[in-house]
């Protein structure tokens, strides 16, 4: 693997015990159609996750819920043995139904089968980081994250798990989760058209705790915005591109995992993370979630 011939954007932020670059990959894409199934090409996979790393991506967010299984098999045929500096983050709190759907899975017998299963098919003793994913498809729902957190605290205790994050939650369940034992990472929908965490990305920062964005760009509707499109514009790039660069100027605790299976758009995300937005930029690219 090359050595990168530049840093990634945005430097790096301590997730745990672990440097890692705020520039990180998220391996969802990776399955296929709906995340179901194995990749359409995967030798294209398998050289999507190689280049990740010789580009100095040190941070790969996954689950044994992709594919279901690919995914982390895929990982593991790629980069195993894993390097020193790489952290894989995965998580927990759903599995896969024959129609593709993600229903919920939080009794501890589900998450210690969960936990088992990503160790088995990351071909690890430990998993680095375990997000405990609450709420359902449509966001972040209302209620108590205690008996599902304390199970991963349990199996942290008995070494199978380094790091706990939680992901899909409210403030609520952080605080309810930060009282019981602590977290390195909140891991929820944020981007420049969704600012509902806004305050919390503040806090955690204050905390040292990282904010992992999912659908950094919309999820599966592209943003698209009058001032986005301005800022774009004027700086002779994509929307896409500003989009992320704003994310990696919104807060230093920001941590991007964004996905997709083309080496070639791997590098434009890279690219379009590291353009430099002027105040006057920021100022308008608020605009857009308020």
């Amino acid at each position: 693997m090359n050595t990168p011939s530049a840093p990634l954007p945005g430097g790096t932020w301590t997730l745990g015990d672990s440097s890692v670059n705020r520039f990180g990959y998220g391996a969802m894409q990776l399955a296929g159609p709906w995340v179901m199934g194995p990749p359409a090409d995967h030798d294209g996979a398998l050289a999507v996750l190689r280049e990740a790393v010789s580009l100095g991506i040190t941070h790969i967010d996954t689950s044994d819920a992709y594919g279901p299984r690919f995914t982390n098999e895929l990982i593991r045929e790629a980069l195993y043995p894993y390097p020193e500096p790489l952290f894989i983050a995965t998580k927990v709190g759903a599995t896969r139904d024959a129609q593709g759907g993600w229903p919920t899975a939080r009794r501890p017998e589900d998450l210690r089968k969960q936990v088992h299963e990503n160790l088995e098919s990351l071909g690890v003793d430990t998993l680095d980081l375990v997000n405990m994913r609450m709420g359902d498809a449509q966001g972040p729902q209302a209620g108590s994250i205690a008996e599902a957190f304390e199970t991963l605290v349990d199996l942290q205790q008995e070494g199978l798990i380094r790091h706990l994050g939680v992901s899909n939650v409210t403030g609520d369940q952080v605080a309810e989760a930060r009282s019981i034992a602590p977290i390195v990472c909140v891991q929820n929908m944020y981007n420049l058209a969704h600012r509902h965490d806004d305050d919390l990305v503040d806090h955690l920062a204050a905390d040292g705790i990282a904010y992992v964005p999912f659908f950094p760009l919309g999820g599966f509707t592209p943003l698209q915005s009058e001032a986005l499109s301005k800022v774009a514009n004027g700086l002779g790039a994509t929307p896409m591109s500003v989009a992320l660069a704003w994310l990696i100027q919104r807060s230093p605790n920001i941590l991007l995992i964004l996905g997709t299976s083309s080496t070639a758009h791997l590098r434009e995300n890279i690219v379009g993370a590291g353009l430099s937005l002027s105040d006057e930029d920021a100022a308008e690219l608020d605009s857009i979630g308020h």
